[in-house]
């Protein structure tokens, strides 16, 4: 490791084939001069030479001397577009606008980080910038901002924004947005002058977040074209944006969402951004997802182990928790070969419906008069662990920790907000509220073998605060403890993100969780969308994914068997269906399913996820290729009708162009789901082809009916 003090002279960060180059202006305030591919090993005066040729001139009309875009823009500094720092201080006789222009650099490298920490201070305004910039050993940049408050008077903060250039050839957009059960829907279009922006106010990461605002050259794809991508690292309101300014500046950022007067600093108080995460590829999408699913890996509290397969019993039994029943589903889950299983909702005092008991976490006596110990028994004998459902954040009007405490409860004026899924927001900011539910839960991790939590989050905060200030950013913070402290209690226990299925999810509620739920729907279409797009960012082992019943819950769309497991499998897969219906011919079509995951599980947390771009919209290609590139599984799934009889050939992603392949049909000849594939190649052992022609020219498909799913693997020779 290299820690070196540097006066302001040009910083080239390299890694994972990514250059990113910092300078200074000629007012001594930090630049970055490129990001995106690699320029090579430059010496000091190449350095220079590349800073001046990218040194702008002076235009008409505008202050009198060039003008660079700042690591940390400033209005002061005549930046027109939006600024990384807002705020003023309380009782200031002549400046508050923040306007760091004394800056110090420290570069700081190691085996897989190289890194610049910039410290800025600004005497008129009295505020201190602290900036850290970071380079992953894949080439995923990590950008974050401190201000902390050097002077007497407070300062009250309306933003602090992280934002990194892009390249003006990048002139197309693409982000997503999305509502419950239709999650992470792609949107894409010119990207002109103006600042495009969305803002996420849910109090929670959000069902229609952006999850990654990509810039990219015209067309680009999951295979082609080069792409900037950001993402804003919070689970709270939050702010990304892309602006394309009128003096030629093109910018990618984010931030947390402050409401007005949330965060007010003292003197010698400090506030930091979320992280704001920057990937680029000239490959197209899978190339920029590859970086951040390597940086959630070697961050993730979990090693990177098989994920087991879960059974849920939410729409098995709803809200009829009858220990004979649940018995009886744990013995076929256990048939099937489930390793986990999880008692959804209802199993707490007085909650025999969504309309009364949270906040109440004890056992249901008159359900369970021997609590949960007949259950977690019977699970563990059949080789299962245990898991149970939670929304700790959340109460019940109808409650006794309502009743007993109605000052709990966040709101933001004298009346409670309007109720959503008959409940109200807990206010964790209150200490007492905090230890209440935090004992709670540890009581019941104690008493119980209990490995998993499924940790639920089923409304937006509205209209709350605490104290007169508004309630999200201590909200959030108190969330991320309460799930530190249980996880540092309890070092085994695995959680999983919830928030009415994909509300909350984001990079850094995935440093402390161990799986997200993408969606409350388990329509095999929809989640074939869903999944695709979520992935961009969420390792697939890290995605839960369950076989669902014939008709989805949600949707009430009716799908064959084998789409809707061959829509899970690449993912960390399970059952959201009653085992105990299923027949004969049904079993024996689950367990070939299950067989075939358990082949592929073990690429699933170590693989590189791959996507097609396929010329017809009804073609949808997911796969997973091992490290070495000697194994590769993929799923091909029809979700529409095809534009023609035999669509195109589909080409396979990530295999190494000359090693020889072994391509094979694997879907289970149990499941009759598709068309007759009697006389397609994927019925017989296998054919011999060379990596370049499988990924470059492709394999024809069979006739696929609508939403129908072939399974392919690929094995090197």
């Amino acid at each position: 490791m290299s820690e070196n003090d540097l006066r302001p002279t040009p910083v080239h960060l390299r890694r994972g084939g990514v250059s990113l180059l910092l300078a200074e202006d000629q007012f001594g305030a930090p630049v970055i001069v490129h990001w995106g591919g690699d320029l090579g090993e430059l010496t000091t005066q190449q350095l220079a030479a590349f800073v001046a040729v990218r040194r702008p001139g002076r235009p008409m009309s505008a202050l009198d001397y060039p003008r660079q875009t700042a690591l940390v823009p400033t209005t002061a500094a005549g930046f027109t577009g939006t600024p990384g720092l807002e705020g003023f201080r309380v009782g200031a006789d002549e400046t508050s606008t923040p306007h760091p222009d004394r800056w110090t650099w420290q570069h700081v490298s190691t085996g897989d980080l190289d890194a610049v920490r910039l410290s800025g201070s600004d005497a008129d305004s009295g505020w201190l910038v602290d900036v850290e910039l970071e380079l992953t050993d894949v080439g995923l940049v990590r950008m974050r901002t401190s201000v902390t408050n050097d002077a007497d008077g407070d300062i009250w903060l309306s933003a602090v924004r992280n934002a990194l250039p892009v390249g003006a050839h990048a002139t197309e957009l693409l982000d997503l947005t999305g509502r419950w059960c239709k999650e992470r829907t792609p949107q894409r279009h010119d990207w002109v002058q103006g600042t495009f922006s969305r803002a996420g106010r849910h109090g929670r990461t959000g069902h229609d977040a952006t999850l990654l605002l990509m810039a990219g050259t015209p067309g680009f794809g999951f295979t082609h074209g080069e792409v900037w991508a950001v993402h804003t690292a919070w689970s709270g309101d939050h702010l990304t944006y892309a602006e394309r300014t009128p003096e030629g500046e093109c910018l990618i950022g984010g931030g947390e969402l402050l409401g007005a007067g949330e965060v007010r600093l003292a003197r010698g108080e400090r506030y930091t951004t979320p992280w704001l995460l920057g990937a680029w590829s000239r490959t197209g999408m899978d190339a920029l997802s590859h970086q951040l699913h390597t940086y959630l890996r070697s961050r993730s509290p979990r090693t990177r182990t098989p994920r087991p397969i879960v059974v849920n019993t939410w729409e098995a039994v709803y809200f009829d928790h009858d220990l004979a029943r649940l018995k009886l589903l744990a013995d076929r889950a256990a048939e099937v070969g489930a390793e986990r299983f999880v008692l959804d909702d209802g199993w707490f005092r007085g909650r025999r419906s969504d309309e009364a008991g949270l906040g109440d976490w004890s056992v249901d006596a008159d359900v369970w008069p021997a609590g949960l110990h007949p259950l977690i028994d019977h699970v563990r004998a059949r080789g299962l662990d245990f898991g149970l459902w939670v929304e700790p954040e959340m109460i019940n009007l109808d409650s006794d920790l309502a009743r007993n405490h109605p000052d709990w409860i966040l709101k933001g004026r004298s009346r409670l907000p309007g109720e959503w899924r008959f409940q109200q927001v807990l206010d964790l900011q209150n200490k007492d509220a905090y230890a209440y539910i935090h004992a709670a839960l540890d009581s019941l991790l104690r008493e119980y073998d209990i490995a998993y939590l499924k940790w639920d989050h089923n409304r937006d905060l509205v209209d709350v605060s605490h104290q007169g200030r508004p309630a999200v950013h201590g909200q959030t913070l108190a969330f991320y403890a309460l799930l530190d402290e249980l996880r540092r209690a309890h070092p085994r226990l695995e959680i999983e993100s919830c928030a009415s299925g994909g509300g909350r999810v984001d990079a850094e509620v995935l440093l402390r969780t161990d799986r997200i739920w993408p969606s409350d729907t388990i329509d095999a279409v929809e989640r074939q969308h869903i999944q695709r797009w979520t992935s961009l960012l969420v390792p697939p082992e890290l995605i839960g994914s369950h076989l669902g019943g014939p008709s989805a819950h949600t949707t009430g769309r009716s799908h064959r068997l084998g789409f809707r497991a061959a829509t899970g499998i690449l993912f960390s897969w399970g059952f959201e269906w009653d085992l105990t219906t299923l027949d004969a011919e049904q079993l024996e079509a689950v367990r070939g399913w299950v067989d075939v995951h358990r082949e592929i599980r073990p690429l699933i947390s170590t693989g590189r996820v791959v996507r097609g771009d396929h010329p017809d919209a009804a073609i949808n290609l997911q796969g997973i290729v091992s490290a070495d590139a000697a194994r590769a599984w993929y799923v091909v799934a029809s979700v529409a009708s095809t534009a023609t009889q035999h669509p195109a050939p589909v080409r396979l992603p990530g295999l190494a162009e000359d090693r020889i392949y072994r391509v094979q049909g694997r879907t289970p000849v149990v499941d009759h789901h598709r068309l007759d594939l009697a006389d397609s190649w994927t019925a017989g052992p296998g054919l011999l082809v060379p990596g370049r022609v499988l990924s470059t020219a492709g394999v024809q498909l069979p006739v696929l009916a609508p939403d129908s799913a072939l399974v392919l693997s690929a094995t090197a020779i």
